[in-house]
């Protein structure tokens, strides 16, 4: 299997993850969060996962539109790339300052290097000539 098909899948596995946080965060998240262990929030921070459920929604759109071109869609990666870093030290902040345990963040703390690093590895990479369109773009 060459570069760009590993790219569309990784494109689309981190499409599906993104969808099902969309819909675990929009459509469930007091349920969610108890999954996790973590005591019930306040209303409003419900309010507030809403808000993340419907970007997680619009990433995963980004993933799938990438996963079908990645080279003309390669700036929905490179904001992918930026959203799963900040995740990422997200995670390890509040793992350090024991705002959540380990248990209670599953995959957060090993999921999103996972993704950066495939998002890397597999980046498109394209002849001067294409390269030079999709800057002029």
């Amino acid at each position: 299997m060459n570069r760009s098909r590993w790219l569309q899948i990784t494109l689309m596995v981190v499409g599906i993850a993104q969808v099902f946080f969309g819909a675990a965060f929009t459509f469930a998240p007091a349920q969610f969060s108890a999954l996790l262990g973590l005591p019930a929030a306040p209303q409003w921070a419900y309010w507030l996962f809403s808000m993340f459920g419907a970007r997680a929604f619009a990433f995963a759109f980004g993933m799938f539109l990438a996963a079908r071109d990645p080279l003309k869609h390669s700036r929905w990666i490179v904001a992918m790339i930026g959203v799963q870093a900040i995740d990422w030290l997200g995670t390890l902040y509040y793992l350090a300052n024991g705002g959540v345990t380990l248990s209670q963040v599953s995959s957060a703390p090993f999921l999103p290097v996972i993704f950066i690093g495939l998002l890397i590895a597999f980046y498109p990479r394209s002849s001067g000539q294409a390269a030079q369109a999709v800057v002029q773009k």
